[in-house]
């Protein structure tokens, strides 16, 4: 089962970054985000991506391009023209990158890579900006028995802001923001037939939008529900935050050696 992950879009709301590289070449922790998404998919089995680029789409292509020397330890032999690898340290990954259009909507996106997919088989989609230690393959399989076209996470939404606790108006704490038991936001974490691009009419659809209200209109679309942990990095309050669960030498979301 195939891997696509949406990497082309502008990331205007941590645009101190995107500014100098796309949204999902955000580093934490010294890797990109996006290598962190692709270690998750390969932990559980699934080692083909299809990544959809857009804007500032030729730093991806470059990465990946000089992965092995960028993992490796090497010695340039300028003279004789001459590379020595000394520890190789790569991955097991197939990986396709297509230009999907800079200002292509997320579901545009989709319909784009359409023809690197087989006829009626079932893939994976994500975002290029959101951890999770969600287990895939569990998901797949609960993909795989209830026989709909669409599995979507639900995911519980992390607190945004600080709540004071008070005593009187004396503050004696703080806490996040807490969260209604029963509210549910869409985890970016879908397995999808290959019909569900039927639903997708051009590049100016988003995927979150028509063709996720039609799936769930006939009935097509069903909640896998994480309780884990899930962050996505929208801001730079996001990234921080990240990096600090990295520094601390115990990621929530590595699941990996």
């Amino acid at each position: 089962m195939k891997v696509v992950i949406l990497a082309g879009g502008f990331g205007t709301r941590i645009s101190e970054e995107t500014i100098l590289r796309p949204k999902p070449m955000i580093e934490i922790g010294a890797k990109p985000i996006i290598w962190h998404i692709m270690k998750l998919y390969a932990s559980h089995g699934f080692n083909e991506f299809i990544i959809c680029c857009g804007y500032k789409g030729y730093q991806l292509k470059e990465y990946f391009a000089n992965y092995f020397l960028h993992n490796s330890d090497v010695t340039f032999d300028l003279n004789s023209n001459q590379i020595e690898v000394h520890k190789k340290n790569s991955e097991d990954w197939k990986i396709t990158l297509i230009d999907t259009g800079e200002s292509t909507m997320t579901g545009g996106r989709i319909k784009r890579i359409r023809e690197f997919l087989n006829h009626d088989e079932n893939f994976l989609l994500t975002y290029g900006d959101g951890l999770s230690n969600l287990h895939i393959r569990s998901s797949v399989d609960f993909h795989l028995k209830h026989g709909k076209l669409a599995t979507v996470t639900a995911v519980k939404p992390p607190g945004r802001y600080g709540v004071l606790t008070m005593n009187g108006q004396k503050i004696i704490g703080f806490t996040e923001k807490p969260m209604s038991k029963d509210s549910y936001i869409n985890g970016g974490f879908f397995i999808l037939s290959t019909k569900c691009i039927d639903l997708i009419k051009d590049d100016t659809i988003s995927w979150e939008k028509e063709p996720m209200e039609e799936l769930a209109k006939i009935g097509e679309l069903i909640a896998f529900e994480h309780l884990g942990f899930w962050q996505c990095m929208d801001t730079i309050r996001d990234k921080i935050l990240l990096e600090e669960l990295w520094s601390k030498g115990n990621p929530p979301w590595k699941n990996w050696q």
